[in-house]
């Protein structure tokens, strides 16, 4: 009750006398206008089942045959490019907490057509370190509002980061996959469970990966990564 309580507030405080996050247009809905919404970069249609990655016809990406992710799909409604990336940027990094309704919107508005029924949602954790220099989890809130949207259970207790990494950005494949090899732990088993974990954007998907390869130790029979975004980087 008390989550369909904050949805309603949620969704009036984003609806009623709110400007445009990106033009300042009035009247927007849920925080964008008509026309800056349409401008969101929106996922090829044709893309890998297993990680999102556009392929022809649809087919399963070559990175995904020789070495398949632990996850079992990756949903994404975005490209990370102009003008979301701009918006996750600041949010994330520039402490603009008031765009969480926004972002939050868009991924529970892709949720909401697809179906999906999870026993447990879950965020990407982060390094008590990060956590405390950058006071708030970002990938918490996108969760929060995406089990509430599949009214699903949600955890920000069930796993853990064990150390910071380096950034993912500045690193290649490879590098990804070593650098979050070992950053997870689990702390009670998941026997049977089928899991949404949750994220703001996702590149090589190797830390969606990491963490899934942990919760599937612990008996997951099912673990999907959802993120708002899907960058792609030059290097491999």
């Amino acid at each position: 009750m008390l989550s369909n309580i904050r949805k309603l507030i949620i969704d009036n405080c984003s609806i009623i006398n709110q400007k445009c996050v990106l033009c300042g247009q009035p009247r927007a809905r849920k925080g964008l206008c008509a026309g800056c919404r349409a401008m969101l970069p929106r996922m090829p249609v044709e893309r890998c089942p297993r990680c999102a990655e556009p392929t022809v016809g649809g087919a399963l990406c070559g990175h995904c045959q020789r070495q398949p992710p632990a996850f079992d799909a990756l949903h994404v409604p975005y490209l990370f490019a102009y003008p979301l990336n701009g918006l996750i940027h600041a949010y994330k990094y520039g402490r603009r907490l008031q765009l969480a309704g926004v972002l939050s919107g868009l991924l529970t508005e892709f949720a909401s057509c697809q179906g999906h029924k999870y026993d447990l949602v879950i965020p990407v954790p982060l390094a008590s370190a990060r956590l405390a220099e950058r006071g708030f989890n970002q990938s918490s809130e996108l969760a929060k509002a995406f089990a509430d949207t599949i009214n699903s259970r949600f955890s920000d207790s069930l796993c853990w980061r064990k150390c910071n990494t380096l950034p993912q950005a500045s690193l290649g494949r490879a590098e990804r996959l070593r650098n979050v090899r070992h950053a997870f732990d689990v702390k009670r088993r998941c026997d049977g469970l089928s899991i949404a974990i949750v994220d703001d954007v996702a590149t090589s998907g190797a830390t969606l990966s990491a963490l899934s390869k942990m919760i599937k130790k612990q008996g997951a029979k099912r673990v999907d990564a959802w993120v708002l975004a899907r960058a792609f980087s030059l290097k491999t």
